[in-house]
C-alpha cells in the first residue's frame, strides 16, 4: 500500500509527506503506531485534570484488558473452568458498564471541539469528507462495541451446541476474536493516551476544559 493511500484510511499512521530530519511532526503524522515523537507528547501531570480523569480510567480498562487476556490464553491452554467463565463474564459487564460509558463521554464532551480545532489546523486527510483523529477514534469505539458483542454471542452459541466439533470451532473463534479485541482496545488506549489527549491539551483551552467538567459532574 502506498504513503497516501494510508493517509486516507489511517490519519494516526500518516507519514509526512516530506520526511526532513530535524522536521516538525503534527500529532496526526507519529513515525510509528506505538512511537509518536516524544515533543508532541504532553506529560499526564501537564494536562488538564479532566483529561487526566479520562486517563486514569484506561489505566483502569488496561487491567481489566489484561484479565481478559489472561483468561483467553487460560482457555486455550487448558479448557474451560468456571472461574475462567467467571472471568470472561465479568469482562463483557465491564465493557458495558464501564468502557462503553467512557467511550460516549470522550463523544459527548471535548471530541466535537477538539475534530473542529483539528480540522481548522489542517490536520486532518484530504478529500470532499476530511477525516481527523477524532474520527478514527470513534470508528475504534463502534468496532469494539460490535467485535464484543460477536464475542459474547459467540461464546453463548458455544455452549447452547449439541455437537462437540462444531461447539470448538464457534469455541476457538470467539477466543480468536477475543484477541483481536484486546489488541484494538491497546492500540485504542495507546493511541489516545499519546497523541489526542495531547492534542486536546493543546488545541482546547483550560477554561474550556472545566466547563466541559462542570457539565458532567
Amino acid at each position: 500500500m502506498q504513503k497516501n493511500e494510508l493517509n486516507q484510511i489511517d490519519p494516526l499512521k500518516r507519514q509526512p509527506d516530506q520526511g526532513v530530519v530535524g522536521e516538525s511532526l503534527s500529532p496526526m503524522g507519529p513515525p510509528e503506531a506505538f512511537a509518536p515523537p516524544a515533543a508532541d507528547r504532553v506529560p499526564r501531570e501537564e494536562m488538564h485534570p479532566f483529561l487526566q480523569q479520562f486517563m486514569q480510567e484506561h489505566d483502569e480498562f488496561m487491567n481489566e484488558i489484561k484479565i481478559f487476556e489472561d483468561a483467553i490464553l487460560e482457555v486455550q491452554a487448558s479448557g474451560f473452568t468456571k472461574e475462567l467463565q467467571k472471568k470472561l463474564s465479568h469482562f463483557f459487564h465491564f465493557f458495558d458498564n464501564d468502557f462503553v460509558i467512557h467511550s460516549r463521554r470522550e463523544e459527548a464532551t471535548f471530541f466535537p471541539l477538539l475534530s473542529r480545532r483539528l480540522k481548522e489546523k489542517g490536520e486532518h486527510t484530504k478529500g470532499d469528507s476530511p477525516k481527523t483523529a477524532v474520527d478514527l477514534m470513534e470508528d475504534d469505539h463502534i468496532k469494539a462495541i460490535q467485535m464484543a458483542a460477536v464475542i459474547f454471542n459467540f461464546l453463548g452459541l458455544a455452549f447452547r451446541l449439541p455437537d462437540g466439533a462444531s461447539r470448538l470451532i464457534v469455541l476457538d473463534a470467539a477466543l480468536e476474536q477475543g484477541k483481536n479485541l484486546v489488541e484494538l482496545l491497546r492500540l485504542h488506549i495507546f493511541r489516545e493516551d499519546n497523541i489526542v489527549f495531547s492534542s486536546a491539551h493543546r488545541l482546547i483551552s483550560a477554561s474550556e476544559l472545566s466547563a466541559m467538567a462542570n457539565k458532567t459532574c
